[in-house]
């Protein structure tokens, strides 16, 4: 019968695999997507030469100071030649004084790119066809690469136990190193930028506990707060943008000025704060005429909150689900990167031309041997022909695009999996707690663990499913920004209106499988069903409830959209002033930086995706809640012998919206 709904919803002997072909079919692909990564780690690992094969697992740079350009930040790229060695230097020395003896030579050319032929070929000519580095320096391996061994003396930086190094053309301190290696400015964000994250951590967890037991209050202090920091926001720029009047050199355009590495550049032109109060100004409207029009649906919506506050109250677990989710998602990101790392740099170098401004020829492919600099021309007067990234002629080469675009799909299968796991996870932990009829006695004792348990042990084929759906629509997004990329310079106006249409469609079918895997989840969570019968169980049943879906679901999550819009508000006001250095509050705190936007810009993200995690079990309840909410008014009609599970504050919240349809 209907009363025992909850437990044939969520009764182990009612529960089958679902899915189970793609279930295997999930398994391979990550058993192939190991291999992809293995293959890509060993091709380093041996090279030959005319002595037979050498064991060379070391990426070694000839010059580790032209990883600290600020175009490598845009170009994810370090513009020097490189080369697997067996081991990393532990001496230092030049390519001078390395050629006057012949010991030294015999150590000095096994990190050169080929046997350069002293007695052919001079020094510089060396040096301008690339094959050996101007100067080795101590190193030691770290994450397969060789970087150089830096020390302390009291407060003065050493490389090899020395404070200075020759790089083949002048004395340098130690300390130039140190911004090679960090890439500029990021030796010192990682402390400051964690301890931006960590606020918004805090910040994040206080909202949650505070809309636990003040979800009415919490709802409406959030928006008054996103209102007052927006508006904080015009009134700082507006500021700004009048301070810069009588500036010299503050009233050129943003066309004028082009293109700038160092995005500081940007914040000394008014036309810059012009443009940040506009997006503001916009952003306030916008938000302000939606409460407006909102006003009575917040309301309603406030009393799906409150049950969700008490939902999460009996599933306090559920608040730390999210680093369970991010550990995940960090293990693929990481996996992800270092594989497209090592298929990246296992080829021979091909070198492209760079710009220190915008340049029409930027990124050609060119030979430096034979590359004339474009010295007269006005848009790229100081071009070079530079190192960009490796590829080859070998099979392996011929056949690595193809390994990068599986490590990309599996990427986005695997990131997707992550995400489904952790909402299925969490629709069968609430709705654990809608669909039990005495919700302190009838509570399972560990809901988030028996929801997990369920999700991996029955349903990893649905999950792979899924996630395989979207992950086609994500690779085929990213194929479709490729082309665009491609074809920027063409003329063709009907090519580029057709690619805008299919990016636009295929970007409106991302958002509508995300919103139906979502709520097909749940229904796995609930009946235990395959994926296909739970997503089209899913959407007629919210098809029946359209407008309840508007008036209550899509209003609380723009609720919970601006609790996470004010938290990165928060913590993006704290990090501007603390990277900037324009509060004297935090000089002596605030790390010394040459491009203070890129922490900031790193704190924002992190804020919001930290934001999004906490906020996330919020969503996935009321999404939960909702669907059991409409689920248990189409099976039961509150009698006696089919009472609702819904609690008793519930009902008000269905009259309320059904007063609400009746206007």
């Amino acid at each position: 019968s209907i009363k025992h709904v909850a437990t044939d919803c969520f009764s182990l002997l009612h529960r089958g695999c679902t899915d189970i072909v793609c279930c295997i079919f999930f398994i391979v692909a990550i058993v192939g997507y190991v291999a992809v990564g293995i293959l890509g780690k060993s091709v380093c690992s041996s090279v030959k030469d005319g002595l037979g094969t050498v064991k060379k697992p070391l990426l070694f740079y000839f010059n580790m100071m032209k990883c600290a350009s600020p175009m490598v930040l845009l170009e994810f790229q370090c513009p020097t030649p490189q080369v697997c060695v067996e081991k990393c230097p532990n001496r230092t020395m030049t390519l001078v004084t390395a050629i006057g003896d012949k010991q030294d030579w015999e150590y000095y050319r096994s990190f050169c790119r080929e046997d350069p032929g002293v007695k052919v070929r001079s020094v510089p000519q060396i040096l301008q066809e690339k094959l050996c580095p101007a100067y080795l320096i101590s190193s030691k391996p770290f994450l397969q690469r060789c970087f150089p061994s830096l020390g302390k003396k009291g407060e003065v930086i050493t490389v090899g136990d020395q404070e200075t190094f020759n790089d083949g053309e002048k004395i340098r301190d130690a300390k130039d190193l140190v911004a090679g290696m960090n890439c500029g400015d990021i030796k010192h964000q990682p402390v400051s930028s964690c301890s931006c994250l960590l606020i918004a951590v805090v910040l994040s967890l206080i909202f949650i506990v505070l809309l636990r037991y003040l979800a009415g209050i919490m709802v409406w202090v959030m928006i008054v707060m996103v209102i007052a920091v927006v508006a904080y926001g015009i009134v700082h720029c507006s500021v700004k943008y009048v301070s810069l009047k009588d500036t010299p050199g503050a009233n050129i355009t943003l066309q004028q000025l082009g293109f700038q590495p160092d995005f500081s550049v940007y914040l000394h032109i008014r036309q810059t704060w012009l443009a940040f109060i506009i997006i503001l100004a916009i952003l306030e409207f916008i938000i302000i005429i939606l409460l407006i029009f909102l006003r009575n649906r917040i309301r309603i919506a406030v009393e799906l909150m409150k049950e969700a506050s008490r939902a999460v109250g009996y599933v306090m677990s559920s608040l730390f689900y999210p680093i369970f989710t991010f550990f995940l998602l960090t293990i693929v990101i990481a996996y992800w990167g270092v594989t497209a790392v090592f298929l990246s740099t296992s080829s021979e170098p091909v070198y492209k031309v760079f710009n220190e401004t915008v340049c029409p020829h930027a990124r050609e492919t060119c030979i430096p041997e034979v590359f004339i600099p474009r010295v007269n021309d006005p848009y790229c007067p100081q071009s070079e022909c530079l190192f960009a990234f490796y590829g080859g002629e070998t099979p392996y080469h011929k056949y690595l695009i193809f390994l990068q675009f599986y490590n990309v799909f599996l990427f986005f299968w695997c990131a997707n999996f992550v995400t489904a796991l952790g909402q299925m996870t969490l629709a069968g932990a609430f709705a654990s707690y809608y669909w039990a009829p005495n919700k302190t006695k009838d509570m399972p004792a560990f809901p988030l663990c028996a929801s997990l348990g369920r999700s991996l042990r029955y349903h990893t084929g649905s999950l792979a499913f899924g996630s395989l759906i979207l992950a086609i629509v994500q690779i085929i997004r990213v194929l479709l920004e490729y082309i665009d990329h491609k074809l920027k310079g063409a003329q063709n106006k009907f090519a580029k209106f057709l690619l805008c249409c299919l990016k636009c469609c295929f970007w409106c079918l991302e958002k509508f499988i995300k919103f139906l895997n979502r709520n097909a989840y749940i229904m796995v969570a609930i009946y235990g069903k395959n994926f296909c019968r739970s997503a089209c169980d899913a959407f007629f049943l919210l098809m029946r409830n359209v407008i309840r879906v508007v008036v209550l679901d899509k209003v609380t999550d723009f609720i919970l959209f601006l609790g996470k819009l004010l938290i990165v508000g928060l913590v993006g006001i704290f990090a501007f002033f603390f990277f900037s250095g324009h509060t004297d509050a935090f000089k002596g705190a605030a790390p010394s930086l040459h491009y203070y936007w890129v922490p900031i810009l790193t704190v924002l993200v992190g804020s919001y995706f930290i934001a999004h995690g906490f906020f996330s079990v919020y969503a996935m309840c009321v999404d939960t809640l909702f669907l059991c909410f409409c689920e248990d008014l189409e099976r039961n009609d509150g009698s006696a012998s089919r009472p609702y599970y819904m609690t008793t504050e519930l009902p008000t919240m269905k009259n309320a919206s059904k007063a609400f349809l009746n206007l």
